[in-house]
């Protein structure tokens, strides 16, 4: 998926938009609609951009192979699509941006008090409050900024809400959610619902349904305010200067 966004500027700017990578159609769907989103974003800002599609796994066309085939000399930045660092951002994308010049990388998209409010939102729609204690499922990684990260949206959630909130992983990190849940109601919660901080429908997201809680919140997506923290990042990063690495 590519396409020029309306605007004028001295460079074209190539923005790859990197995400994970889904079996799920419905997420598959979401993620397009993300970077659609994020085109129109970037217009009203008057800035000069192709949006491409990549992935750092599941998926085609991979990262590494978006970077090799776009126009030498020409300015790209890989926008991660990822809501925390991780593995994939520390490691897929540094390396792969590594290979081009001219190519930078944004940073991923959490943690960010808009998000507060989507995530507010997304246990309002389903429909089961009000509960005593929310846990923050996310993804998950072993690299301790990115678990810090997690934590402070999980703050600002409970900030939002006026409520606890218990950040937990689906993977790489503890406390698991089931675990996580399980503590709450043994500190006496007695209604515990699951805020999924994923941006879409797919494994991780599948599997809250059996992590005990009772309720599971709808994925991030779609939600145009994930495309502008998108934007905002991608602003932070071409704020510090020259992509330029030979």
């Amino acid at each position: 998926m590519s396409g020029p966004a309306a605007g004028t500027g001295p460079r074209r700017l190539h923005v790859v938009a990197c995400a994970h990578g889904t079996d799920n159609p419905e997420g598959r769907r979401l993620v397009n609609g993300l970077r659609a989103d994020l085109a129109a974003v970037l217009a009203a800002d008057g800035i000069d951009a192709v949006i491409h599609e990549a992935y750092v796994d599941v998926q085609d066309p991979r990262l590494e192979a978006v970077l090799a085939a776009l126009p030498p000399g020409e300015d790209a930045i890989v926008a991660p699509l990822l809501l925390s660092e991780g593995f994939h951002t520390s490691v897929d994308i540094a390396n792969a941006v590594a290979t081009r010049a001219h190519t930078r990388t944004s940073a991923p998209l959490g943690p960010d008090p808009r998000m507060a409010t989507v995530l507010a939102k997304r246990l309002a729609q389903a429909g089961h409050q009000p509960v005593d204690a929310v846990v923050l499922a996310a993804a998950g990684t072993r690299i301790e900024v990115g678990q810090q990260q997690a934590a402070r949206m999980a703050a600002a959630l409970a900030e939002e809400l006026g409520l606890e909130v218990a950040v937990a992983y689906c993977s790489a990190a503890a406390p698991s959610v089931p675990d996580a849940v399980a503590a709450l109601r043994a500190a006496g919660a007695r209604r515990v619902g699951i805020a999924s901080f994923l941006l879409a429908p797919g494994f991780f997201h599948d599997r809250l349904a059996g992590a005990g809680a009772d309720y599971v919140t709808a994925a991030l997506l779609p939600s145009v305010t994930i495309a502008k923290c998108v934007a905002g990042r991608l602003a932070e990063a071409l704020a510090q200067g020259s992509s330029d690495t030979e």
